[in-house]
């Protein structure tokens, strides 16, 4: 019998939705091989030596990986962002990569919606208050009254714009590479200074969108949220605005990771999540289904994948 052809998944939720997607794989005669979600190359090493395609992660894809997975065609990344992988090394060795634009979009911007309601009724800080037997007047915002500066107007941008334009509120946008699309654009700082809510979903840029600087544009008490990168922040500064008390409330699904905790696990008026934004059955299912048919185009089919980025 001859051996099925080897796709390695390095996505923990792979698979875990309702579309069986290894069965998928299975019926083009691709078999899946698990391998761990931080890319480790020593664990990875045997595995991409058979493989022929690979779905990828958030771990990161290296030059090394590559080397080690002498038959790869392609490397279907299970999600949007593609900062984690060595795009040059991939076109050096002639290994397509891929994404899923949009899967995990509506999953991501409910989600911000989610952290937005969190910071302006304080949430989390009642729930606290009840556990320990308090019922305080807690005084809150509405997001309808609200203007909603969106930095980074692609796909889960233009979704948070809707959702919180049915709320009632004002949104204004900054993407200097995406049109607008009939919603008020303006230059970073002066969005800064006029929104009360602040949400960032913008790729990694060279230098933080949020610094001290950029801190002090803000209005007073005004509400940022993050669901897309953790280096998009100066954790310190931001932690430092909490403490005054200029910075109304952070919610964020990102922190970077690093030996030291983050100082903003000590700052007042904090509402994380564990980067789960995009982790809905509904985007699982997506996302999954859209990695298996780049990875059947690309090795069965020999035709060109929908959504190549490198």
């Amino acid at each position: 019998m001859t051996r099925a052809a080897s796709v390695v998944v390095t996505s923990r939720s792979f698979g875990d939705g309702a579309i069986a997607v290894d069965a998928t794989l299975a019926t083009h005669g691709l078999e899946v091989t698990r391998g761990p979600a931080d890319h480790d190359p020593a664990v990875l090493a045997p595995l991409l030596h058979e493989a022929v395609a690979w779905i990828a992660g958030t771990g990161p894809v290296t030059d090394e990986h590559l080397r080690l997975a002498p038959n790869l065609r392609i490397v279907a990344r299970y999600g949007t962002g593609v900062d984690g992988v060595d795009l040059d090394a991939a076109r050096r060795r002639d290994v397509i990569v891929t994404n899923t634009p949009g899967a995990n979009a509506d999953a991501v911007a409910e989600h911000t919606i989610a952290l937005t309601l969190a910071c302006l009724r304080h949430i989390v800080a009642a729930d606290r208050q009840v556990r320990e037997g308090q019922w305080p007047a807690i005084r809150g915002r509405e997001l309808g009254a609200s203007t909603v500066g969106i930095v980074g107007f692609g796909e889960i941008g233009r979704r948070v714009a809707r959702i919180v334009t049915g709320f009632g509120a004002t949104v204004v946008v900054h993407d200097p590479f995406v049109d607008a699309a009939g919603a008020t654009s303006l230059p970073l700082d002066a969005l800064l200074e006029r929104a009360d809510v602040v949400s960032l979903h913008c790729p990694p840029a060279s230098a933080p969108v949020i610094d001290a600087a950029a801190l002090q544009r803000m209005r007073p008490r005004a509400v940022l949220i993050n669901t897309a990168r953790a280096s998009l922040l100066v954790e310190d500064a931001v932690a430092a605005a909490l403490q005054r008390g200029t910075l109304g409330a952070l919610g964020t699904d990102v922190l970077e990771r690093s030996a030291a905790p983050s100082a903003l696990l000590a700052a007042p008026r904090t509402v994380f999540t564990p980067h789960c934004a995009a982790q809905t059955d509904q985007a699982i299912d997506r996302m999954g289904a859209a990695a298996v048919a780049e990875v059947v185009r690309v090795v069965i089919d020999e035709t060109a994948p929908l959504h190549r980025v490198a």
